[in-house]
C-alpha cells in the first residue's frame, strides 16, 4: 500500500494501493507541446491519487456525474491530493459546439500544466483531443483521426460532432 496524505471525508488520512497509471482504464499519455497530457477512462481514488502522484496538476472530467461512471465526490478528492479540478460534462449522445469551446477555453488556461483528462471510457475525450490536436498540438488529420479510434470507433453522433468542429475551428 502506497500511503497518500489525504484529508477526504471526515479528516481522515487515507491510503491507497500502489497502482499504475497503465491500470487506469484506456489510459493514454499524449506528448504535448507545452505540457503532456494524459487521457483515461474514469479512475478508482486509487488511479487518482497516482495521477497526483506522477506530477499531473490538473484534471478535466468531461463525463457525467452519473454514479455508475463516476467517484462519489472527485471535486473533492482532487482538492485534497493537490489537483486543480473541473467539471464539463458533455452528453455522449448530443455531444455540443459549446461543450468543445469550454473544453479547449479551460486546455488554454492549464496550458504549460499537466493535464489528465478523462470521461467514462476515453471515447467523449479522444474525440475531443483528436480536433485540440489539430488547433493546438500540431497534428494532422491522419494522426488526429488515429487518435480518436485509439478505443474505439466513433460512431455517426461523434463523427458529425467532430467534423462539426473541424469546420469551426481547425484552419488549414
Amino acid at each position: 500500500m502506497k500511503p497518500t496524505a489525504l484529508d477526504h471525508e471526515a479528516g481522515t488520512s487515507a491510503r491507497f494501493a500502489a497502482v499504475s497509471l497503465d491500470e487506469i482504464r484506456n489510459f493514454l499519455a499524449i506528448d504535448a507541446r507545452d505540457a503532456p497530457i494524459g487521457t483515461a477512462g474514469q479512475p478508482s481514488e486509487e488511479e487518482l491519487a497516482e495521477v497526483a502522484a506522477d506530477g499531473y496538476q490538473a484534471v478535466l472530467n468531461i463525463g457525467l456525474l452519473n454514479p455508475e461512471y463516476c467517484l462519489p465526490d472527485e471535486a473533492g478528492l482532487a482538492a485534497s491530493l493537490g489537483l486543480q479540478y473541473r467539471h464539463l460534462p458533455v452528453s455522449f449522445d448530443a455531444p455540443a459546439i459549446a461543450d468543445f469551446e469550454a473544453f479547449v477555453a479551460q486546455m488554454d488556461a492549464w496550458a504549460g500544466q499537466r493535464v489528465f483528462v478523462h470521461c467514462a471510457a476515453n471515447f467523449r475525450v479522444s474525440s475531443f483531443i483528436a480536433v485540440y490536436g489539430e488547433m493546438r498540438l500540431g497534428w494532422d488529420r491522419d494522426r488526429a483521426d488515429r487518435h480518436a479510434r485509439t478505443f474505439w470507433e466513433p460512431n455517426r453522433t461523434w463523427q458529425a460532432f467532430m467534423a462539426e468542429c473541424r469546420a469551426r475551428f481547425v484552419t488549414k
